[in-house]
């Protein structure tokens, strides 16, 4: 168990399940959400009337039901404008990437101890990966989300993550402690990009390098995922340098400055050497 899912509120946590199961579309009575959600009927009625005052959920205009409140689609469009920039700046650079290796070149983002996919450029080969964008995954099981942890605050893991308890298992290969994810951080802080070497999914691996903004602050990342033997069992470090200059320009465009970037429980970002794109073989 996650140290954040260990201290959270209840009754925060079932406010939120009822946000979710009215997210699912039809209108839904007390009843109905109360048994979606496991709660007994008059909490999900309180939990509803107190919703409904802050307008995440609102009656029904054909039924009795409740659905999402006017509230959700503000934060949403508050969301969609935050990430607007990240995704005009990063897009040149996806489809370079893409056009660069053949492969799915991704743009992501870091929600706890979630990876959100938040633009794609879908690749040209024949067998080729293939993530919606929206979808969260663990972040300790991919190249992205180890590409921002390795660069958060000192103490970050133990906020996200019990020390005395396992990480999820996705794979053989998943990481499924937090000593072994550390020193894994450390090691991509150091060479200045991550890997996922089918730790979330088998058959599959991914290189990955933080993007920073103007604190500082890993703010994103941009991968690319592909089968193994395409990334790993291949030039992993030609591919982690292409995408490592990619994030460093991708930086500079949201106002970083080169050699500012937050160091990560203790590691300093690496610098792979740089070549001419026009140089680089297709990963």
């Amino acid at each position: 168990m996650s140290a954040a899912r260990r201290d959270s509120v209840q009754s925060v946590e079932r406010a939120f399940d009822l946000v979710e199961a009215l997210a699912e579309g039809d209108a839904l009575g007390v009843t109905e959400l109360a048994e979606r959600t496991g709660l007994v009927p008059s909490t999900a009625h309180r939990l509803l009337a107190t919703l409904a005052k802050r307008g995440y959920a609102t009656r029904s205009p054909t039924s009795d039901g409740y659905v999402l409140g006017y509230k959700v689609v503000e934060l949403a469009n508050a969301l969609e404008h935050s990430l607007a920039r990240l995704r005009a700046v990063a897009r040149p650079h996806l489809e370079s990437i893409q056009d660069a290796t053949g492969e799915s070149a991704n743009l992501t983002i870091l929600d706890g101890d979630r990876v959100v996919y938040v633009d794609q450029v879908e690749g040209s080969r024949r067998m080729r990966m293939f993530t919606t964008v929206g979808a969260a995954v663990l972040a300790h099981t991919t190249a992205s989300g180890k590409a921002m942890l390795a660069h958060g605050q000192p103490g970050s893991l133990a906020e996200l993550y019990s020390t005395d308890g396992e990480l999820e298992r996705l794979t053989p290969r998943t990481l499924t402690t937090v000593d072994a994810l550390r020193k894994d951080l450390e090691r991509s802080a150091r060479r200045g990009y991550a890997i996922d070497n089918e730790e979330h999914e088998e058959g599959v691996s991914c290189v990955a390098a933080a993007v920073f903004d103007h604190t500082g602050r890993p703010v994103a990342a941009i991968s690319i995922s592909a089968p193994t033997a395409r990334i790993v069992h291949a030039d992993s470090n030609e591919v982690g340098s292409l995408l490592h200059e990619h994030a460093a320009e991708i930086s500079a465009g949201l106002g970083h400055e080169t050699g500012e970037e937050a160091e990560g429980d203790g590691a300093k970002p690496g610098r792979p050497a740089r070549k001419s794109r026009s140089s680089r073989k297709s990963a």
